[in-house]
């Protein structure tokens, strides 16, 4: 193959990426899930609650740990037991029964100094009646809240999939996993318990996803169904069913139960604790990620608050066709209401430049946590569901941060730059025909 100016065309640069997704039943989700559910309960009753929930879960038990300080009465063993038994865990041969496992608490009140930095942030006790008008009660009351923590929070999309906005790898492994879930609550195949996991590989040239090469599918099962039979089924019932014919590539490898038992699952055979599947509740790998966990956390810590922020940010520039691809990372400074940094990286995808995308995205939306927990709605009843299969790209659920409501003014800003950009060469084309007829 040629170029028209006669050399030899560029081969396509390849690479592949793989992401994985959890069921619902994996230990590490069981205890996202337990938090979250303990967290949308006390919701319900105080939006003004401080929650940092953590959970571990080991055979027959479930610790729950953490700071809570919240004016509402709630029955966290009865939440996490009722969680447990959501989920599957009904039989104490699976190593955890929600109905007679043991739940232990071990649950303080927030600390005083953390308090005091996000009911008072250093604005206001650093600079006096600063510029937010911290200092003044009532002139600006999205001042008067500190981030509840230091940390860097990353957010990311891409046009690889529309409408999630998402990775395909990390797609499609959620796809699995949930179709996983669905057929063994439906009845569809009855024999599996709730643990499993789920991998895609996906074949990418020049940035573009191209085939499925690699599809792994674990399933916890009864201990008498034939491994022919397993395999068989999730092939039908979840893999053929969820990736599209065409997507996958003839020599794709399927790997099914590749052990070749696996019946010892849940809790019994791995502990859990939240906030240890990072990627799978992001982007699968495909972009940074700051450490901080979700689950469990009241929306005064950035951490959840934050990365719901820089996903809003990211996406809507992608889905405003600014970028094929774009990062957002939020910083912040525990008791400082506004962010230390804001950066933006499109990857070379961009048509604005990244630091002007900055500064457009900055003057649209207030990142301080007060103002975003206004805009997004954020202390409400909304976190068990997302506890499990990710945070980002839930075209299931109706999520603020997912909403592309800055699509038109990230759109106006594009075409004045280009308008702008373009300027100088319409006059330069001005003045030589200007030229051109006075000769």
């Amino acid at each position: 193959m040629q170029t028209q100016g006669g050399g030899a065309a560029q081969a396509p640069r390849r690479r592949e990426f793989t992401s994985e997704s959890v069921t619902e039943g994996h230990p590490d989700k069981v205890c996202d899930q337990i938090a979250d559910a303990i967290l949308d309960a006390i919701y319900e009753q105080d939006p003004d609650a401080r929650v940092a929930c953590e959970v571990a879960t080991k055979t027959g038990m479930v610790l729950i740990m953490g700071e809570i300080t919240t004016r509402a009465r709630v029955d966290m063993p009865r939440i996490a037991r009722k969680t447990i038994l959501d989920i599957g865990y009904d039989d104490g041969r699976y190593g955890l029964d929600g109905a007679t496992c043991s739940v232990l608490l071990a649950v303080e009140e927030q600390s005083p100094d953390i308090r005091q930095g996000v009911d008072r942030p250093w604005e206001s006790r650093e600079e006096g009646a600063s510029r937010d008008g911290a200092g003044a009660a009532g002139a600006d009351p999205y001042g008067a809240l500190g981030a509840g923590d230091q940390g860097i929070m990353f957010g990311y999309a891409t046009d690889e999939t529309v409408p999630e906005f998402m990775p395909l790898p990390t797609v499609l492994a959620h796809r699995l996993a949930r179709q996983l879930s669905r057929v063994r609550k439906e009845g569809v195949l009855p024999y599996l318990r709730p643990d499993g996991k789920t991998q895609v590989t996906v074949a990418y040239e020049d940035d573009r996803p191209v085939a499925v090469t690699a599809v792994v599918v674990s399933a916890q099962h009864e201990p008498d169904v034939a491994l022919e039979r397993l395999r068989s089924d999730i092939r039908r019932h979840v893999i053929d069913a969820v990736i599209p014919a065409g997507l996958l590539s003839p020599q794709a490898r399927i790997f099914i139960n590749p052990t070749g038992r696996f019946v010892v699952g849940g809790p019994q055979a791995d502990t859990g604790m939240t906030g240890r599947k990072l990627i799978v509740d992001t982007y699968g790998g495909m972009s940074r990620h700051g450490g901080g966990a979700f689950s469990g956390k009241d929306a005064t810590k950035v951490d959840r608050t934050a990365s719901y922020a820089a996903r809003y940010l990211a996406k809507n520039v992608v889905a405003a066709g600014l970028a094929r691809r774009c990062e957002v990372q939020i910083a912040y400074v525990i008791g400082v209401a506004r962010p230390i940094s804001v950066g933006v990286d499109t990857f070379g995808t961009g048509r604005l430049p990244d630091a002007l995308l900055e500064e457009r995205l900055k003057q649209l939306v207030d990142l301080r946590p007060a103002a975003l927990i206004e805009r997004f709605d954020l202390r409400r009843p909304i976190y068990r569901p997302l506890a499990a299969y990710g945070h980002f790209g839930r075209v299931d659920l109706d999520l603020p941060w997912e909403r592309i409501d800055l699509v038109d003014a990230l759109r106006r800003a594009a075409a004045e730059y280009e308008r702008q950009a373009a300027a100088p060469a319409r006059a330069a084309a001005a003045a030589a025909d200007e030229r051109g007829a006075g000769r």
